[in-house]
């Protein structure tokens, strides 16, 4: 029995160890909180204003809200702001990121509108530093390295508030060891959500946050659908560890989630109507 109760409080111990976000040398996350973060821009469900473009963008700054956004590698080394590699959701056309060279992204239409795929170099010039930044890191080919590279030479001298995020911990491992100083995040969800491209094995160990004793981020950010994980519910319970909730498609959820004292990533309603 005794050593039946002694496996398993190691068993206990080590996955509290493998869990654990940041625990000292942590940045202020104060600047980052007391806002709602407009996924991919305060676009419009329509895509008639479309999501992570120009016009999205500066809607969500125009109405104070934080916004979260992709940063994706091109061809010639510059960062290009779209949710997916592929291009074909988006613009029609069946091609990735990283085969483009960003010339080649002014010709390309987001969602048959007037506007295109925006440099992460423009949303900064727009943003101006009037609300914060969640800025998704997305590798693609094994270019973490050169992308989280890139990232950092663009945001040198800028002036607002912004963090980092990935669902791929070897993005964070790179800032750990390269820019400690900058605010890092661990995007998870439910292990079955990864598809193919994750086996069973790394998506159960994305999913329950067992890379977090690598990475160490100082924010998780779990799909708001799967918030019941037991690993994410232990982290927030024995580390208090700062929440960002994504998608939050409903006031409710917002209101609920703000109460527990987390932040959400939203889309498709106005936050600031909420009620008490």
């Amino acid at each position: 029995m005794w050593i039946t109760i002694c496996i398993l409080l190691s068993v206990f111990i080590l996955w509290v160890l493998m869990i654990m976000p940041r625990q000292w040398g942590k940045p202020d996350m104060t600047p980052l909180k007391d806002r709602f973060y407009a996924h991919r821009g305060y676009y419009e469900k329509d895509q008639s204003i479309p999501e992570n473009s120009l016009p999205a963008f500066a809607r969500a700054k125009e109405n104070g809200f934080g916004v979260e956004l992709d940063v994706h590698l091109t061809k010639d080394g510059r960062l290009a702001v779209l949710h997916d590699e592929n291009l074909k959701r988006m613009c029609g056309r069946d091609a990735g990121l990283s085969e483009l060279d960003s010339g080649e992204l002014k010709t390309v239409s987001l969602a048959g509108t007037e506007y295109t795929v925006p440099l992460f170099e423009d949303v900064l010039r727009l943003i101006g530093g009037k609300v914060p930044l969640i800025i998704e890191i997305k590798p693609y080919g094994g270019n973490i390295a050169a992308l989280c590279e890139r990232l950092c030479r663009e945001l040198e001298g800028y002036g607002g508030v912004y963090c980092v995020e990935s669902f791929d911990p070897r993005a964070l491992c790179w800032f750990r060891k390269n820019r400690p100083a900058v605010v890092r995040g661990q995007l998870a969800m439910r292990a079955d959500r990864y598809g193919k491209d994750a086996g069973s094995f790394q998506a159960f160990l994305l999913a329950n946050l067992l890379t977090n004793f690598a990475a160490k981020p100082d924010f998780i950010a779990y799909c708001e659908e799967d918030r019941k994980n037991v690993s994410f519910r232990l982290c927030k319970a024995l580390f208090r560890v700062q929440e960002f909730a994504w998608t939050v498609r409903a006031p409710e959820t917002a209101r609920k989630i703000a109460k527990t004292g987390g932040l959400s990533i939203f889309e498709h309603f106005d936050p600031r109507r909420l009620s008490a």
